[in-house]
Order: structure tokens, then sequence, then C-alpha cells
């Protein structure tokens, strides 16, 4: 079967009026992909995966709000408002959709069916929480120190701070400076901090509240990688123990940078039920 991929970008309006930019990759149920800290629609995974998945699913990829092609909007950010942008994007797509979530847009899209969005089904990847002791707790004051780098056009000590927070060795945080990798990195550099509002609270080693995820009553597939750290791979335990019939599986030898050919197949299999 051949895929039918419509690259052009496309505009959904979100509440604040934002302009969302997405494009649609190729045929069946409606899928919505949610990218995680400095990635969109042209850097990071979202079009190897929607290729991956375009045989079984029309898959939309969209800029999260300030991003790629996306607006920054007016007012200061909100988690409040990048749950209507995915919202203006999930309406755009007809509505009866699924949503699969890589990193912090795992948590997005867990806050935005916890809110009363209306989807299919979830499937997530490594939320990055830190919900035990197998992990340093993230610098309560993190967020903070990045807004601070960001408003005085520090963009680069920014990501350089992310990838300190996320474990990167300080080598390949250098020998990213020297590659054309980081242009891309500190162009998006601004939006740190919206990432940082969505799973700080999780990232003190504490465990979730109780009863937090209640109210996410669709069929929901948490996945984590085999080769993730142990701290990655016990959130995820934890997030499937907190969503009502959530499932949890574990991919072999996968990292956090997934590969789109071992998580499309499980995806498919969880999206058709």
């Amino acid at each position: 079967m051949t895929s039918t991929t419509t690259r052009a970008t496309r505009f959904a309006t979100s509440a604040d009026g934002t302009r969302i930019a997405y494009e649609v990759t190729g045929t069946g149920p409606a899928l919505v992909l949610v990218d995680g800290a400095l990635c969109h629609r042209a850097f990071g995974p979202s079009r190897p995966v929607a290729e991956a998945l375009s045989e079984a699913f029309t898959v939309h990829a969209y800029d999260r709000r300030g991003r790629g092609e996306s607006g920054a909007g007016g007012a200061p950010y909100s988690l409040d408002r990048e749950v209507e942008d995915l919202a203006a994007v999930i309406a755009a797509a007809g509505g009866r959709v699924s949503l699969l979530g890589f990193s912090s847009g795992s948590a997005l899209a867990l806050e935005a069916v916890r809110s009363g969005v209306t989807i299919e089904r979830l499937a997530t990847y490594e939320a990055p929480f830190i919900l035990d002791d197998t992990h340093a707790p993230h610098d309560p004051h993190l967020p903070e120190q990045m807004q601070e780098l960001v408003d005085t056009g520090r963009r680069g000590d920014a990501v350089k701070l992310f990838m300190r927070t996320v474990g990167a060795p300080a080598f390949m945080v250098a020998m990213m400076r020297l590659m054309p990798v980081w242009r891309k990195l500190t162009a998006v550099a601004h939006t740190l901090p919206y990432d940082l509002a969505i799973v700080g609270p999780y990232g003190q080693g504490r465990s979730l509240p109780a009863g937090y995820y209640d109210a996410v009553t669709v069929p929901v597939l948490v996945m984590a990688g085999g080769k993730s750290p142990e701290y990655l791979r016990n959130a995820q335990a934890a997030i499937a123990d907190a969503v009502p019939g959530a499932r949890l599986e574990v991919l072999p030898g996968q990292t956090h940078l997934v590969k789109a050919k071992v998580i499309a197949p499980k995806v498919t299999e969880f999206l058709r039920g």
C-alpha cells in the first residue's frame, strides 16, 4: 500500500487566536502527534514516526506554540493555552482522534485529556518525570533560571542548561555546539520554559498526587525504553498505575530517543484495539 503524504502546512486557530501549524500524512483514522522539548515538525521524531504510521493512520503533526511555523501567542505562556492549541488541532483533524505523545508531549497530552479534551485513545512515550529516589530531583529554581537565560537572550546557555539537566554528557554538548543542529536547538530555546512548566512539578522525586489522573478514562498505553534510565522506567510504571486501566509496555533496546520503526507497530496494535 502506498501512503498519501501532504506536507503542505495547514493552520488551526487556537482559542486565543494563535495560528498553530500542522501537516497531514497518510490515510486512516486520525492520529495527532505531540512533540517534546525543542522538537517540532521539521526537527525531532514527528516526521519519521508519521511516515512509519502513515499506512494505518491519517497522522497530524503540529508545531507546538512558539515553534516552527506556529505563532507565539500574544499573552504570557500557560499550560491552558497549550491545551487549547492541541484541542484546535484535534478539531481540525475531525474531532475523533487518538494522540501519541513523546517526552514532555506525553505530559501535555495527559493534561489535555485530564482537563476534558475528548479523544479516542492515548499512547505516551516517556513523560520525563522523576517520581522516586532513583534520580536526583531537579533544582526547584530551574524554571526561573531557564526563564532568565531566555529573557536575556542567552539561548545557547539555555540549551546547555537543559542538556545538562537531562543528563547529556558534557563532551556531547560541546560537540553539538559545533554542529548545524545547535542552530536548530537555539532557535526554539525560548520554549524550554514551557516544557518545564508542564513537567517541573513532577521532577522533585515525589509520587504523583493521589487520584491525579482519575479523570483520564480513555484507553491509555504508557511506553518506556528498556535502555532508558531507571527513573524514567519507574516513572512510566507510576503513570500507568495512576491512570485507570492503563497498560505499560517496555520496548527492549530503546532509549529516550525511540526509533520510529520500533514504536510504530506497538502504537498501531494499541490504537486498532
